[in-house]
């Protein structure tokens, strides 16, 4: 099996951390414009993504992280709160997992 550090990108938390660095100077305090809720995160978030798919600049997907974070930091969602959650709660995915393939190739039909 494969170790799960290949599952991880240091480069993308560097990249990102240093757009977050920009940002501050840019465009102030991430904490009064998303606490006050001046900035809706969830929405940004939403238009990187868009603008990453029309353009495949990953820049945005880095920008875009930034903003669920930032949501993380300051929940514009009423009663937010963290609590980790197993497989039975995911929101799931689309398309069909590794593990999931390798299932299906075990069953008889």
């Amino acid at each position: 099996m494969a170790d799960w550090h290949e599952d991880y990108s240091d480069r993308f938390d560097e990249l990102r951390k240093h757009r977050v660095e920009l940002s501050h100077y840019k465009y102030g305090s991430v904490r009064k414009n998303y606490r006050t809720g001046n900035i809706d995160a969830i929405a940004t978030m939403k238009k990187c993504v868009d603008k990453y798919r029309a353009t495949g600049n990953t820049e945005y997907l880095c920008d875009g992280a930034n903003y669920l974070m930032f949501e993380f930091m300051f929940p514009q969602v009423p009663g937010a709160y963290f609590r980790a959650t197993d497989s039975s709660e995911s929101a799931g995915i689309v398309g069909i997992s590794e593990k999931e393939m390798e299932e299906l190739k075990k069953e008889d039909f």
